[in-house]
């Protein structure tokens, strides 16, 4: 590659310029504040589901889509980010993710209903899916392997940013205007991140040139589509057939087809849209089964936390934000660190470190109820910010050490790829065992109300006078109010319990993630990738 370039105003640049030891982190800055954005629209959001929720009247099963639709677009075009990052150059493709990203905060801001915002979710997402894994690319093709884990550990940074900023800015925006603004907030820094990839980043452009693999990305899409569809849908309350439903039977055998067309597409292809020849290197291929289940286990609890926050215990947007404001900050310190740390020292035991204080935080989340207090919540959610620290760095190190440079736009968008598969599965299967355990414990809870027992006799008596001499109701009125108290408890207490059921299995599968962890290879970055850069 030449060291003579036109910049984005279309000005020279001397190969003085590149070469300045500045140069490599102004492009680290500019490629952050498009990681920051996209990151930052799956946090910001959480805070305004139960928002949402009660502005459309619309149950979690359908809100959840709100999340799972943004997290699938995202996974289906990560993929396709390589080849158009490959033919186009990487500068152009990312700033087209920024650009659509942008327009489409602007179109989810102006949504008049739940399934015209589902629908510009898809726009965003698609920005998305070009600006994370892109932009990992371009750092890792501006810094030497050496300098890498630091490189990301400072990347990670803009994530760790998000993490506190989305739900805090969103809690605000929320209370003091509507939820509409949380999508506007993203316009004005999309457009600073477009301006400033525009004048500082250089253009980096393979000369391969081949086919894009249409089969296999409508196949892939259709069986993404089509799984996710089938196990968010299987218990919601429009589909009395449950699982058995000609509608879910239909979705899991169009996905199941579309697979099978998948997988045969990628393996006889020449040049497959998903190369899955990358998974016979041994540290990338158990590197991605790490991260989908982490996916499924981390993405598929998150967005249950503000919810439980605000319909549960009465927070409002802006206090459910602030809970989370310690957890980026703790994960930005973190994660520099990390980056050091995987430099000098084997990368398994930071990533070991961090998966077993993530398992920790959602174990202590398991135990949340009515009554839970401040300092209960907060304490597994510092964990939980001291573990991503720990995580995301060494395992992205791990997976790329041995992927050839020419293949490394490829290897990052399937890297980021099965963690939002994952993270999509993780929603529609969390958000479905929601609905069946709160049943469950529903009828159990119910099972210990007996109107003949003293108990229930006597708090239905307090309940009563209650009513009776507080809101100033007839005694007939008051004993119908203390009856919907004891059920509307009932109800809540089970819908607590269900969310402490997908926490637990959560902690289960993260806890899990130790065994693979353990077989992964890690030696020094003395290898063919340094002798690649050095050529």
């Amino acid at each position: 590659m030449s060291s003579r370039k036109l910049n984005g105003s279309g000005k020279k640049l001397s190969s003085l310029d590149y070469e300045h030891p500045f140069f490599k982190w102004w492009v680290l800055i500019s490629v952050m504040i498009g990681t920051f954005m996209a990151v930052l629209d799956m946090t910001i959001v959480s805070v305004g589901l139960p928002k949402m929720m009660a502005t459309f009247g619309v149950g979690v099963d359908k809100i959840e889509w709100v999340l799972t639709g943004y997290l699938l677009i995202f996974a289906v075009v990560l993929p396709s980010s390589g080849w158009i990052a490959d033919h186009f150059g990487y500068k152009k493709t990312y700033f087209l993710g920024l650009l659509l990203f942008t327009i489409g905060s602007l179109l989810c801001s102006l949504s008049w209903d739940e399934n015209i915002l589902i629908l510009f979710r898809f726009i965003q997402g698609a920005g998305a899916g070009f600006v994370v894994p892109v932009g990992m690319a371009i750092v890792t093709e501006e810094f030497p392997p050496e300098k890498l884990g630091i490189a990301l550990g400072f990347w990670g940074i803009a994530a760790a940013a998000s993490v506190s900023l989305g739900p805090l800015v969103g809690g605000y925006l929320i209370d003091k205007f509507s939820w509409h603004t949380i999508f506007d907030i993203n316009v004005p820094i999309g457009v600073i991140g477009l301006v400033a990839v525009w004048i500082i980043q250089r253009e980096h452009k393979t000369k391969i040139s081949h086919k894009f693999d249409i089969v296999g990305f409508i196949s892939m899409a259709s069986a993404l589509a089509s799984l996710l569809l089938a196990l968010s849908e299987g218990n919601s309350a429009w589909n009395t057939g449950g699982w058995t439903s000609t509608f879910i039977l239909s979705c899991f055998g169009i996905s199941a087809f579309s697979f099978i067309i998948f997988f045969v597409a990628e393996v006889n292809v020449k040049h497959p849209i998903v190369e899955l020849s990358l998974f016979k290197n041994f540290n990338f291929g158990m590197t991605n089964f790490i991260m989908f289940i982490f996916g499924i286990a981390f993405f598929g609890n998150a967005f249950l936390l503000p919810i439980y926050l605000q319909n549960s215990l009465g927070y409002t947007a802006l206090q459910a934000g602030l809970v989370f404001l310690p957890v980026g900050i703790t994960q930005a310190v973190i994660s520099p660190i990390a980056g050091k740390l995987t430099d000098r020292i084997n990368a398994k035991l930071p990533a070991m470190f961090g998966i077993v204080m993530l398992a920790l935080s959602l174990y202590l989340m398991s135990f949340f109820s009515l009554q839970t207090e401040h300092g209960q919540i907060m304490l597994p959610l510092y964990i939980r910010g001291f573990a991503l620290g720990f995580i995301f760095i060494p395992l992205s190190a791990i997976a790329l050490i041995d992927i050839p440079k020419a293949k490394l736009a490829q290897a990052t968008g399937l890297f980021n790829t099965t963690r939002q598969i994952g993270g999509s599965l993780g929603i529609a299967l969390l958000g479905t065992l929601l609905t069946r355990r709160v049943i469950f414990h529903t009828q159990a809870f119910a099972q210990y109300v007996d109107p003949s027992s003293p108990v229930y006799h006597n708090t239905l008596t307090g309940l009563k006078y209650f009513a009776l001499h507080s809101l100033g109701s007839t005694p007939f009125k008051a004993l119908i109010q203390a009856k919907v108290l004891i059920s509307e408890n009932i109800v809540n207490q089970a819908f607590v319990q269900g969310i402490n059921d997908d926490f637990f299995i959560g902690a289960v599968l993260t806890i899990a993630l130790i065994i693979p962890l353990f077989f992964l290879k890690t030696r020094k970055k003395t290898n063919k990738r340094n002798d690649e850069l050095t050529n």
